[in-house]
């Protein structure tokens, strides 16, 4: 098994603060030391996401597709992180329009980077997680196919939040066992807030990452619910000419210049061209 270079910890610009994580040797090497603030009480949120030198998250083209291995160019570091954050997880959120472009995924460490899928699980079972993370999958409308392997492999347990409308037009569908559905209060956009609860009347979780998409980090943000969010940043300038979206992490929302949402850099690392940062944010907990 050929592994991939080691991140490059810049030190001079890492303040992260908490008991560091116990990471297998082969995590460790290639990642270095990892570790949470303290956060009794509750979940500690964080997000994952990747974007180009000119803030593109995704390039919505029918002929490459609108995940992130396109803006990252498959960058194996990238998906060597991604699998390290599912791995502390104990439930992965994402929206239906992320779905919608990953059909076949699956929000497990072992899909994204199979490559460590050993240390991936050794780490899980040293954090005592004995099951797969929660698949969070939001929709307010229900527009989604109960078919996609997320929902049939039973791989993972999948837990959909949404609308009393949008639990109506699954109901059509079968929902197999290992899926559950939540209703979120209201009919409009799906808040952070109403996510969150309904995860925890789902299971207990220490740690949940969001990857997104767009509208969803939006309102996590909106709704100071999101405590800090890992950010690869690919050497790749997309452009945009206007004929279709190509969004960042943020879309449906506006901060500045009515009230501008700094976030405190806490940690870099390298890869060759690549940059892997590290940023809180205030939340209301």
């Amino acid at each position: 098994m050929k592994l991939p270079e080691p991140l490059e910890t810049l030190s001079a610009y890492t303040t992260t603060e908490g008991h560091p994580l116990p990471l297998p040797p082969a995590l460790e090497q290639l990642y270095g030391r990892l570790e949470f603030p303290a956060h009794p009480g509750r979940p500690y949120v964080f997000g994952n996401f990747v974007n180009s030198l000119d803030g593109v998250v995704a390039l919505n083209a029918a002929e490459v597709g609108s995940g992130g291995g396109e803006i990252s160019g498959y960058n194996e570091q990238d998906r060597l992180v991604m699998g390290l954050l599912r791995a502390v997880a104990d439930a992965v959120v994402v929206g239906a329009g992320t779905l919608r472009a990953v059909p076949d995924h699956l929000w497990t460490s072992r899909v994204i980077y199979p490559t460590l899928e050993e240390a991936y699980q050794e780490l899980r079972n040293r954090l005592g997680k004995t099951e797969p993370p929660l698949n969070v999958i939001v929709t307010a409308r229900g527009s989604l196919d109960l078919t996609l392997p997320v929902f049939q492999s039973g791989e993972v347990p999948v837990l959909i939040v949404t609308s009393e409308s949008g639990a109506r037009r699954l109901r059509d569908q079968v929902i197999v066992p290992g899926v559950e559905v939540c209703v979120a209060e209201g009919e409009g956009e799906i808040g952070a807030a109403a996510v969150l609860e309904a995860i925890a009347r789902q299971r207990a979780c220490d740690l949940i990452l969001t990857e997104g998409g767009p509208l969803l980090l939006g309102r996590f943000l909106k709704e100071r619910q999101l405590d800090e969010l890992f950010l690869t940043l690919a050497p790749q300038v997309t452009g945009r000419d206007g004929t279709t979206p190509r969004p960042g992490f943020v879309d449906g929302q506006r901060f500045a210049p009515e009230q501008p949402l700094w976030g405190t850099l806490l940690d870099i690392r390298r890869s060759r061209s690549y940059l892997f940062l590290r940023y809180a944010f205030t939340t209301d907990s």
